[in-house]
């Protein structure tokens, strides 16, 4: 199985703490958000990555190299990370995952691993909802049917429709994958979010799986206050160390 793993971006809002460190590595709870996630990743089954670098790259390569030097990773750099947007950092993944199934996830994204297994439930292709929360209108938000099927997202969708908001992890499945850089190959992509794509393929007929985690820990790292309270909340969990972490509801 593979994974996707989008970790090119700098995010002024996370300063300072990226202004020495790229996003991706910065620490919750003493451990950088990407080594998190690749530790669950490979527990999951994933066995080939795929992370797409931009700012402070060498960085990422040398952490990953350091704590996984085994796993089968690919680095793939967006140079025009400062220019561009997800979409374009995924169309430079194409070579890598073109036509085969994986997993596709921000990585500024700290989650549980059940989050994982609840995909991999939902697919073969499935997108993780939080349906617990505040929504505004800076959140990501979907909207489903009542198959759970999901028919809208993007931070356009109405707060008052939202099932939830995206929390950066999709399964997608080798047909849909196949799809979806076709979709890519078909458009500018320089200033697009890959959500606008998976808008696309729901609207082309793709059956999209919008998953519920519940009460399963996800966080976006976006801003110092972000971090502050994913810090604190998997401290604060006696069962962060399983890589189980709910939160109280």
């Amino acid at each position: 199985m593979k994974a996707v793993i989008l970790a090119a971006g700098y995010d002024p809002r996370l300063r300072p703490h990226v202004d020495q460190t790229p996003k991706t590595l910065v620490e919750v709870a003493g451990t950088p958000i990407l080594a998190r996630a690749l530790s669950l990743l490979v527990r999951a089954g994933v066995d080939q990555v795929v992370i797409v670098v931009g700012h402070l790259r060498d960085q990422v390569r040398a952490e990953v190299a350091r704590r996984f030097p085994d796993l089968d990773v690919t680095f793939v750099d967006n140079l025009a990370y400062r220019n561009t947007s997800t979409a374009a950092s995924l169309a430079l993944a194409r070579p890598h995952v073109d036509g085969q199934a994986f997993f596709l996830i921000d990585g500024d994204v700290v989650f549980d691993a059940g989050v994982l297994t609840r995909l991999f439930d939902g697919g073969p292709d499935a997108l993780a909802v939080r349906s617990v929360g505040s929504l505004g209108l800076e959140e990501v938000k979907v909207a489903s049917d009542a198959s759970d099927r999901v028919v809208a997202i993007g931070k356009q969708v109405p707060v008052r429709g939202a099932m939830g908001e995206s929390i950066g992890m999709t399964l997608l499945s080798a047909t849909t994958s196949r799809r979806l850089f076709a979709a890519l190959a078909a458009r500018p992509h320089a200033d697009l979010y890959y959500e606008a794509l998976l808008q696309e393929l729901v609207d082309g007929g793709v059956d999209l799986h919008a998953v519920d985690i519940g009460s399963l820990y996800a966080c976006e790292i976006d801003t110092p206050d972000d971090l502050r309270a994913a810090d604190a909340e998997l401290r604060a969990l006696p069962a962060a160390d399983s890589g189980q972490w709910r939160l109280a509801v």
